[in-house]
């Protein structure tokens, strides 16, 4: 009798294009990815024979061969790779309270440059994944891939069906559920906890939904200048990154990697 269960084993999808010397460099470095095509400049081949291996399979292309194979404006810096999709990751996987690192949820983000910048952001202040709405999220390709500048083959994306529901399933794990909003009670310089903090992060204009703010535990909000209304999605995330992370280090009492893991 055929089994109709959904397969334990995470999807794979693809391949996908990537482009941009740092995405390219980094997925051809990374284990998980299987190289379908990589075509590449002069000047480009010369560049990643100082960095790493050329595949005997690379092809030499005029640049305008390679606008061809992309999608129209593709910055591509003379290089580009086809390559099989990463695996996806899971929630309970990528996510454990006991590291005291956070995790970044994205409500909506749709725009591939924030979402890559928001993803090189979390990997700077080493968050432990970034949570996407699947449906709502672009490739993790093509512009995403080269504004995360590499790090997209290092920070977990955990694709979820349901934002809403994947906020209970990290606080059943043990963290906290803050939502970045402008008319946040709490001010970022006054927010403390405890416990690992999952930073919930709205679409830019529509900011958080109203079903996922109620899956908040707080709002928190960046004070800012009167004559400035709002900052860029991948900005905010910067600058609370940055904030909750050094409240976490020199708060007395609060979580950390080390008290956690001890």
């Amino acid at each position: 009798m055929q089994n109709n269960r959904r397969s334990e084993k995470p999807r794979q999808d693809g391949p996908v294009w990537l482009y941009g010397r740092h995405a390219v460099l980094a997925a051809l470095k990374n284990a998980r990815r299987d190289l379908k095509r990589l075509v590449l400049t002069e000047n480009a081949a010369a560049w990643l024979a100082e960095q790493h291996k050329v595949p005997g399979s690379a092809e030499s292309l005029k640049p305008h061969q390679i606008d061809k194979l992309l999608h129209p404006g593709a910055v591509h810096q003379g290089i580009a790779g086809l390559f099989s999709d990463l695996p996806r990751a899971r929630l309970k996987e990528a996510c454990s309270a006991r590291t005291g690192r956070p995790v970044v949820v994205l409500d909506q983000v749709t725009d591939p440059q924030n979402i890559g910048a928001i993803l090189r952001v979390a990997a700077g202040f080493s968050a432990q994944a970034v949570i996407v709405q699947d449906r709502r999220t672009p490739p993790l390709a093509g512009a995403l891939a080269k504004a995360a500048a590499g790090t997209l083959e290092t920070m977990p994306v955990v694709r979820a069906v349901n934002i809403s529901r994947s906020l209970e399933a990290l606080k059943d794990m043990g963290f906290e559920v803050a939502g970045l909003a402008g008319e946040g009670a709490v001010p970022l310089p006054e927010f403390g906890t405890s416990r690992p903090l999952a930073l919930v992060m709205g679409a830019e204009g529509k900011g958080l939904r109203e079903g996922v703010r109620g899956h908040c535990d707080s709002l928190v909000s960046i004070p800012l200048a009167e004559e400035v209304e709002s900052l860029n999605v991948a900005t905010a995330a910067a600058v609370a990154l940055y904030a909750v992370t050094n409240q976490v280090a020199g708060t007395p009492g609060a979580s950390s990697p080390e008290r956690n893991l001890a």
